[in-house]
């Protein structure tokens, strides 16, 4: 009898964390619900698909993200993020922004972006970075910075 008390006892404490190994990923995934936090916006059209257009320039980073037609659904940049001065031109601040203007998109429905980067400013890497890591699906990154086919004459050059 004392052998039959015991093996009732050990199979317990074996299907409790079995249940626990179960209510983990519930937990797991409430817990990135939470993180996200998707609020819809008042009024908010579902727009799945669109399109991050990131301007990096030596000043500056803005993030504008619009539907496939080019209307413009959220915009931020540096200095509405609250930087000033030589500090909106930094990898954070461009990661700060686009963490910002996806946050609204999300918000509208969003899901799947094509990304279009412009300039050749700091903020460039991080802000791909901070659109693919809030939650929105790159599916094409491209460069569109104008670069001239020996176009017309250059500035003279500077001297310091």
């Amino acid at each position: 009898m004392a052998e039959e008390e015991v093996k009732p006892a050990a199979p317990a404490p074996e299907a409790a964390p079995a249940a626990t190994a179960e209510a983990a990923p519930a937990a797991e995934g409430g817990e990135e619900a939470a993180a996200v936090k998707v609020r819809k916006i008042k009024g908010a059209k579902n727009i799945p698909v669109g399109v991050v257009h990131i301007l990096a320039s030596f000043n500056n980073t803005t993030v504008s993200i619009s539907d496939p037609k080019g209307n413009v659904i959220a915009w931020s940049s540096g200095g509405r993020c609250g930087f000033k001065g030589s500090r909106k031109s930094t990898a954070y601040a461009g990661t700060i922004v686009a963490q910002e203007a996806c946050k609204v998109a999300i918000g509208h429905g969003m899901h799947e972006v094509e990304v279009l980067v412009q300039g050749p400013g700091n903020g460039r890497e991080s802000a791909i970075r901070a659109v693919h890591a809030s939650g929105l699906v790159p599916t094409v990154i491209k460069d569109i910075t104008p670069v001239p086919h020996n176009g017309c004459r250059p500035r003279k050059r500077r001297r310091v």
